[in-house]
């Protein structure tokens, strides 16, 4: 696993003011994508690293720590409603390029994870994996990916039945098996069940 220190260095051969974007929430059968981009502050925080490879509990507190600590930040949530209207690429796109607009210091440079062609108001540079390179993507996929799953541990009080609490919206057996015994519900991405509902015995 890459170390904190050796993303915290990586950042600084693109500038002083460096901000990542990620997004967490491409995948899941339910709820939004939500977009995070990060200005993180002079100060290295331990333990930052794509989200990913970080247990839940943890994410929560470096969350907190970024928060605080942080330069600059911004989130934006595009509900399944988009998703399904524009399509999952179309809705991160977005997203990303509405959240570099929304920071209140324009950075040096943006780096984004992957994701190509977007339109970003400072000079920006699409990395592979980026989130396991950069500390400020890093820290950004931190962000999005918290917020994400408060979001959709606040659906499962609305909607107990499907589980989000736990899969947060991910196609696991037991979010496919209530999803066929219940039927969608508001927040289901009606793009991307239709084979699952289609397929009920």
């Amino acid at each position: 696993m890459t170390d904190t220190r050796a993303l915290f260095e990586f950042d600084k051969a693109y500038g002083e003011t460096v901000a990542g974007i990620d997004e967490a929430g491409r995948g899941p059968l339910a709820g939004p994508v939500v977009v995070a981009c990060c200005i993180p502050g002079r100060e290295m925080i331990d333990g930052i690293n794509d989200s990913k490879r970080i247990a839940e509990n943890k994410r929560e507190a470096l969350y907190e720590k970024i928060i605080a600590g942080c330069l600059a930040y911004s989130v934006e949530i595009i509900d399944e409603k988009t998703i399904d209207e524009i399509n999952i690429l179309a809705a991160t796109k977005r997203g990303m390029e509405k959240a570099a607009e929304k920071l209140s210091i324009m950075p040096d440079i943006v780096l984004i994870d992957a994701v190509k062609g977007l339109k970003m108001p400072c000079k920006s540079l699409a990395l592979v994996k980026a989130d396991a390179k950069s500390y400020a993507v890093a820290a950004a996929s931190i962000i999005a990916k918290v917020t994400r799953d408060r979001i959709m541990r606040g659906y499962d009080r609305i909607y107990p039945e499907y589980g989000f609490a736990k899969h947060k919206g991910y196609g696991t057996a037991a979010h496919i098996e209530a999803l066929r015994t219940y039927g969608p519900c508001k927040i289901h991405r009606r793009s991307f069940i239709g084979k699952f509902v289609n397929e009920q015995t």
